[in-house]
């Protein structure tokens, strides 16, 4: 038996390859101008802010790329030796470009213009150029925080100023140049705190195992006749399980959730009249094996009928000014049925225990249904995810609240979570 290929076989393939080459010739031909080579657009298309003659380009003013004749502009990107790329509008007819953010002093960019013209043949440009320096030697620092590390979903990023901004249009600047990339990506944004401090926070919650890159593109760029950004130090965080711990005051129980499992229920005091727990969302500041806990701290007169002075393990803070989660034996009677405490959540040893080697900073710590008042925003810890999205964007310097998600804020039941 013959194993040698039949001659109709053969020919069949070469008919096809003389098919594909004839497609492939006609994709090719100069009839189709987004085939053709693009053309070079020089002569095309005209610059503002390029410098010239020696002289290096003003980084305080715009640039600005403008179509010639019939020509219209089609794409253009401008980015510098750093790869911070410039933005910029496109006018609808695509008779001009113009740079919306400003250009970084002591820049080198390299700028790629796309054009057509009448019948729809591509052209191109690509140009450099150098921009001039400061015009003031004073800088804006800025800190990013956390420090690098491991955090639970509900930790915020924060950028601290070592100057206070409170101009609208100088706080634009300084944000639009503050970036927080994540994996996988999520819809975020900053909020201004208050003149020297911001805090960005997606809509929802991080994604458990989201890997977040912070970074500052204001170093060089103008925030003011007197002011211009400097560098900053790049920080990355991860994001670890998504872990929840939901204390209902009115049942005295606390249920925890792991990557929307629940993994435990346990029994719990919250704060007495006079004493509530805050209702609303903390989130997890540190841990602290042993804390001395003592009444003055909190304004409780020394000898009074409140007052305390006691030693205390596995301590796990949600505010500054003091609450925390801790183990508290000498209330395991009324853990489950009564709230005793003033203000803290009490479990037994063995619980807090087990509660201080599954938490992690940046976890979430949320109060139900408690008769205190709602977790502060700002100024006592991370009450951030308190406000809703709309209240959220509303202290953007760019969207001044455009975005309308809200976020449901009714009392929660743990098994909401």
């Amino acid at each position: 038996m013959s194993h040698e290929p039949r001659p109709r076989t053969v020919v069949g393939c070469t008919l096809l390859v003389i098919a594909l080459g004839a497609v492939a010739s006609a994709c090719g031909s100069d009839g189709n101008p987004l085939s053709a080579r693009p053309y070079d657009a020089t002569d095309q298309i005209s610059f503002r802010n390029l410098g010239g003659d020696g002289k290096k380009s003003d980084p305080a003013k715009p640039l600005e790329v403008t179509a010639e004749d019939d020509d219209r502009i089609t794409d253009v990107t401008a980015v510098d030796g750093t790869g911070r790329y410039v933005a910029g509008e496109l006018a609808a007819d695509g008779s001009r470009w113009h740079s919306t953010e400003p250009l970084a002093a002591n820049a080198h960019y390299t700028v790629r213009v796309s054009t057509e013209d009448d019948d729809g043949a591509p052209g191109r440009r690509v140009l450099t150029f150098d921009t001039g320096k400061p015009t003031s030697k004073k800088r804006l620092g800025v800190e990013f925080g956390p420090d690098a590390g491991e955090y639970g979903v509900g930790q915020p990023v924060t950028a601290k100023l070592d100057q206070p901004i409170k101009d609208p249009a100088q706080r634009a600047v300084v944000e639009r140049a503050l970036k927080v990339d994540s994996t996988p990506s999520v819809q975020g944004g900053w909020h201004w705190v208050d003149d020297k401090e911001l805090h960005y926070r997606p809509q929802e919650y991080w994604p458990a195992h989201a890997t977040l890159r912070v970074r500052s593109n204001l170093d060089g760029i103008k925030i003011s006749d007197r002011l211009w950004g400097g560098p900053a130090k790049e920080l990355k965080l991860t994001i670890g399980d998504r872990v929840i711990a939901v204390t209902d005051a009115s049942s005295h129980s606390m249920t925890v959730f792991k990557n929307n499992e629940e993994i435990n229920q346990i029994p719990v005091t919250t704060g007495k009249p006079g004493f509530e727990t805050r209702n609303g969302v903390k989130v997890v500041l540190g841990k602290e094996y042993f804390v001395r806990m003592r009444g003055t701290t909190v304004g409780i007169a020394e000898g009074s009928s409140e007052s305390y002075d006691l030693p205390v393990y596995y301590a796990t803070r949600v505010t500054w000014s003091g609450e925390y989660v801790h183990a508290a034996p000498w209330s395991v009677g009324s853990q489950g049925y009564a709230n005793v405490s003033h203000g803290c959540t009490g479990m037994s040893t063995s619980n807090a225990e087990w509660f201080f080697d599954n938490i992690r900073q940046g976890d979430v710590v949320q109060v139900v249904n408690s008769y205190g008042d709602t977790m502060e925003t700002f100024g006592n810890g991370f009450g951030d995810w308190n406000l809703d999205w709309k209240k959220w964007t509303e202290g953007s310097a760019l969207t001044g609240g455009k975005q309308q998600t809200v976020r449901d804020t009714s009392r929660l039941r743990p098994a909401a979570v």
